[in-house]
């Protein structure tokens, strides 16, 4: 079997497990009321994989997972820095599951922006923004659980630069970011002006809800199908409660 139509399987797995543990929810099965989101969008959809640790077997398969990524996309990785917090249990995984060791970025409490973090290391010291051993030569990953818009990553990719001018290292290299789930809502674009190569098992908007549909109602695929689309045309109320009515009606 080829490396594409073996990941297409692991992918398919792999979301179908998420939603059945209920960390990929729908406003049909989950929550009639939807979500507001961060970006104050409202959503019939929620994706959070922070819990997955919660799953010891489903975060092993994670971790295997990954680790057949790495070895056959960039199979030249050394190290992989988990991103706080998510991350964290996720590169611990790939670590154990394949053999690489793993290191981790600082949560950084208040910081949501790359000048939010450009403040704060002015006056951050001595302190470590990477925990764990990083040596001239290595090539690292980010590994972490999901990815928007690639905000967080730029984040993590300051922390690494930080860390190196700390310790003095001039010889370490990071041009991969891993993660489990890519929403597809731009980062793969904006990856490449950091000369990062964005790998997924799952990209959720073109494949993962496809993958899903045996799982979900027909109403419900076809519903978050048309937000992963469109998603302007559910942020009137009026949706909201037409979308909770057929819960009722169901």
């Amino acid at each position: 079997m080829s490396w594409e139509n073996e990941k297409r399987c692991i992918g398919e797995e792999l979301v179908r497990a998420l939603y059945h543990h209920g960390l990929i929810r729908t406003w049909y099965r989950d929550n009639p009321r939807g979500w507001r989101l961060v970006s104050g969008l409202w959503s019939p959809l929620y994706i959070q994989l922070r819990p997955l640790s919660s799953y010891p077997e489903l975060l092993k398969n994670v971790g295997g997972a990954l680790g057949r990524l790495i070895a056959e996309e960039c199979a030249d990785l050394t190290r992989v820095i988990g991103v706080a917090t998510a991350g964290i249990p996720i590169a611990t995984a790939v670590s154990l599951m394949a053999n690489i060791p793993a290191c981790f970025t600082r949560k950084l409490e208040g910081v949501r922006s790359l000048q939010d973090l450009n403040q704060l290391l002015k006056g951050y010291g001595e302190h470590s923004m990477i925990e764990g051993i990083l040596e001239d030569g290595d090539h690292v990953g980010i590994v972490d659980d999901l990815v928007t818009k690639f905000d967080s990553k730029v984040l993590a990719l300051k922390q690494l630069e930080f860390e190196l001018q700390l310790r003095g290292l001039q010889q370490v290299t990071c041009s991969d970011i891993i993660v489990v789930l890519d929403r597809e809502q731009g980062a793969t674009e904006r990856a490449k002006d950091y000369a990062i190569t964005l790998h997924s098992l799952i990209p959720f908007r073109s494949r993962g809800i496809e993958w899903l549909k045996e799982a979900l109602a027909d109403r419900e695929y076809e519903i978050i199908r048309d937000y992963l689309r469109y998603p302007e045309h559910y942020q009137d109320p009026r949706v909201h409660a037409e979308l909770a009515a057929l819960i009722v009606e169901r």
